[in-house]
């Protein structure tokens, strides 16, 4: 009972029962309490009831206004949940009010020169297929927005902003000059080779005579090893003292990093300066930089920014460069090339190793591939960078395997330039997410789970489905890169804008469309979805096994193996389509970053004998969208 309700029965009572006898309060208060309780019920009546499709269309009017992005998901939504009906008007009278409104922020961004903002909402209605020619487009906003960074002395934003929106649409002559003439005045010979192409590449640029020559012959030169080490620093983060067995000793984490810009910006791994932004972390924690050997002085430094996803991070010291490396080349190296690698070994400072690239398509992270070399690196290489022998940047120092000798992997320079824009904004860089778990197979990206909560889910995209095009875009790939290629085609885009989705049916030609709005992207997105939905679903995105119900056996823990993913935990293991498996345990180890399930799996390929088995698997699994 509502307290309106019980308040109205209590003062109604107090008031009958003035001056009768105690005897007649119990039959009065009964009597009272009936008449009050039909009077409520008969006002409720007189109140029309809602549907649920009724305040779902006044969630999204809501929306209209303060965020129209939302609204247009919304409507999807409801259109995914309920069809149209009767308000297939009312629907498209708020999809239209959502695009004017949209296309209004956009003006207001342009006239306030909020050139990111322009380019965000211009890449959310094209995904509406809606065009803001009068505006501007994307490329146009881009370089406005490098344009200013260059006013504004910021030549890292400013070169990779150019360079973005060359990648969108070529540069003119004069644009490509002015950023020449820049990196040539900041000694970034990399850079102003890339821009001296750009500006021969144009009309006016193919008669040669239009570049000044000072500044063609600098963009043509060459920097020297010696030169590039002058712009490599040892990361050293101490932690204080740590206790085993009783002893204290001194706990200390060595990595390498590379100036990127004169202000002192310089790149290095996420995992070397964790201590620093880990909230979970608890304890001492200082950060510093050393330009020499052990006898050189510390430069205190902070961290601006931070990718964890891609294990990159931006930190900053108050020292000015001899030496700053170039990003904007986007080199995509051959395997074979020849490559170095400069860091500090052990502590051992401006440490060159030298070696081939071995492979461009190993998954290790979470987005992307990395790049595998056997150029000796070992504790301390990480963060440090990886060139060619024309000293182009080719990719960051990660992570090696100790027991195997030439094992290591790079995150690939490309992949640092596009991450890096989000990482100068400062704090955690926030990437895109579906909610999707992708597999590879001959008809292309098929969507092998949906993670509860997340947009994929709310537009019920079915798993089995191939993913045909995003934002308009047919993606395509090598084998083994198209998933990879497909997070590339958002990785830019920020957390909250449109994304357009066309699938189709397994075996279907039939094409869906569907128009969501993306969110923040969880650290580890597969802990997330573990943690809500049930094990035998989750089995499908970690192990790579879709388990369907065994026939009559619904409630129980009782699978038939409906699929198994070819190079997945699964297959490993030996698992095959149509097994029988029964699940026994399943525990998820967040901290550790992985999870286990116990099985016990009746083999068709033995057959059928019955194998008890422990699956491990990593969380951070790098087939997600």
């Amino acid at each position: 009972m509502e307290g309106s309700v019980v308040k109205k029965i209590f003062f109604s009572i107090s008031r009958s029962a003035a001056g009768l006898p105690f005897k007649a309060l119990p039959l009065l208060s009964l009597s009272l309490v009936l008449s009050c309780l039909t009077a409520e019920i008969q006002e409720q009546r007189l109140v029309p009831h809602r549907s649920t499709g009724d305040v779902r269309l006044d969630d999204i009017r809501k929306q209209l206004e303060e965020n129209p992005a939302r609204a247009i998901d919304l409507i999807g939504v409801y259109r995914e949940v309920y069809g149209t009906g009767m308000a297939v008007e009312t629907l498209l009278d708020y999809e239209n009010q959502a695009v004017y409104n949209l296309r209004a922020l956009q003006a207001r961004a342009v006239v306030e020169e909020r050139w990111d903002d322009a380019a965000s909402l211009s890449r959310s209605l094209a995904s509406l297929g809606v065009k803001v020619e009068n505006t501007g487009m994307e490329p146009d906003f881009i370089l406005a927005d490098a344009k200013k960074k260059l006013s504004q002395g910021n030549d890292l934003g400013a070169f990779l902003a150019a360079v973005q929106a060359h990648e969108l649409r070529p540069l003119g002559f004069d644009d490509a000059l002015l950023f020449l003439e820049r990196a040539v005045a900041v000694n970034q010979r990399r850079t102003a080779a890339f821009f001296n192409t750009a500006a021969s590449a144009t009309t006016a640029g193919q008669i040669l005579q239009n570049i000044p020559p000072q500044l063609r012959e600098y963009a043509e030169g060459s920097d020297s090893v010696t030169d590039m080490i002058r712009g490599v620093a040892t990361v050293l983060v101490d932690r204080g003292i740590k206790i085993e067995r009783g002893r204290g000793t001194p706990d200390r984490v060595l990595g390498s990093a590379f100036f990127v810009d004169a202000s002192g910006l310089l790149i290095t791994n996420y995992h070397v300066i964790t201590s620093e932004v880990d909230p979970q972390y608890e304890g001492y924690s200082r950060m510093y930089i050393r330009l020499g050997d052990s006898t050189s002085p510390r430069f205190p430094a902070k961290v601006v920014g931070w990718d964890k996803a891609m294990d990159l991070a931006l930190i900053k010291a108050e020292y000015k460069p001899d030496f700053v490396f170039s990003i904007v080349d986007r080199v995509i190296p051959r395997v074979g090339d020849t490559v170095l690698a400069i860091g500090s070994p052990g502590g051992l400072e401006k440490t060159v190793t030298s070696g081939i690239v071995s492979s461009l398509s190993r998954r290790f992270l979470q987005i992307g591939d990395v790049i595998q070399i056997d150029a000796a690196v070992n504790q301390g290489n990480s963060g440090g960078p990886v060139v060619d022998t024309s000293g182009r940047l080719v990719g960051i120092v990660f992570a090696g395997i100790e027991q195997y000798q030439g094992l290591n992997f790079a995150v690939p320079a490309e992949r640092l330039a596009a991450a890096l824009p989000a990482m100068i904004k400062g704090g955690k860089a926030e990437r895109p997410w579906l909610g999707l778990a992708l597999s590879e197979s001959a008809s292309g990206a098929e969507i092998i789970y949906t993670a509860p909560n997340t947009p994929a889910a709310q537009h019920r995209l079915g798993e089995g489905d191939i993913i045909r095009t995003i934002n308009g875009q047919r993606v395509s790939a090598p084998q083994g890169l198209l998933i990879p290629a497909l997070q590339d085609s958002i990785f830019q885009s920020r957390p909250g804008e449109l994304v357009a989705l066309e699938t189709s049916g397994p075996g279907s030609n039939t094409v869906k469309r569907r128009v969501m709005m993306s969110v923040p992207r969880p650290d580890l997105p597969l802990s997330e979805a573990a943690k809500v939905d049930s094990k035998e679903r989750i089995a499908a995105p970690l192990f790579g096994m879709i388990l369907a119900a065994s026939q009559g056996k619904s409630f129980s823990s009782f699978y038939e193996v409906k699929k198994v993913i070819r190079g997945s935990i699964a297959d490993e293991a030996g698992i095959s389509d149509q097994d029988p498996v029964s699940i026994r345990g399943f525990r998820l180890l967040e901290k550790d970053g992985y999870a286990l399930m116990d099985i016990d799996v009746k083999k068709r390929r033995m057959g059928f004998m019955e194998t008890s088995m422990r699956l491990p698997a990593w969380l951070d699994s790098p087939d997600t969208l």
